[in-house]
């Protein structure tokens, strides 16, 4: 299989590079969109990150436009969106596709790595009731999250309903960031 932080990314300035600047450090994997119901989780991902970043935690936001059309700007309107908006810090990245045919090598290695998701549920069931049925193996909406331990390996998938203040997720995270590799 892949090595997950060897795989090629673009930032979302436009540089050429891949996650393994990040090897050695706790990674929160997040698809973004800046005009789906869930965009208010800018916030909480981006206090999430300047809390925890001095230990070794980075959020990587990946914008994808795979959802009832949610994230249609360019690279740079993006980036202006979410820096002015939501003041976010953390790494983000070229926009990219989380499902479908061209889904990005990245996420075929999240999608197909296994793990189940935390959280699933409430989510699901309201997009299944509106008509968005969803293949467990695929991204289910804007702003499901993988974390990736210090070794480079997926530890967790949260659904998308999962907030960067849930429980389930701050001890996940805070469980990989005690482990030293």
């Amino acid at each position: 299989m892949t090595d997950l932080l060897d795989i090629p990314v673009k930032t979302v300035q436009g540089r050429e590079t891949t996650l393994g600047e990040y090897r050695g450090q706790v990674l929160l994997i997040v698809n973004v969109a800046s005009k789906c119901g869930l965009t208010v989780q800018y916030e909480g991902l981006e206090k999430l990150y300047a809390d925890k970043r001095e230990r070794g935690f980075v959020v990587a936001g990946f914008p994808a436009n795979d959802f009832k059309g949610q994230e249609p700007g360019t690279d740079a309107e993006i980036l202006d969106f979410c820096t002015s908006t939501f003041g976010v810090d953390f790494p983000m990245f070229s926009k990219i596709s989380v499902k479908g045919p061209d889904k990005h090598p990245l996420y075929k290695t999240l999608t197909s790595s296994g793990v189940e998701t935390t959280g699933e549920g409430p989510m699901r069931e309201r997009l299944k009731g509106a008509g968005f049925a969803g293949d467990d193996s695929e991204i289910l909406w804007n702003f499901e999250k993988f974390l990736v331990g210090r070794n480079g390996k997926i530890v967790a998938r949260f659904a998308p309903d999962v907030t960067a203040d849930d429980n389930r997720l701050l001890s996940a995270i805070d469980r990989e960031l005690a482990k030293t590799n």
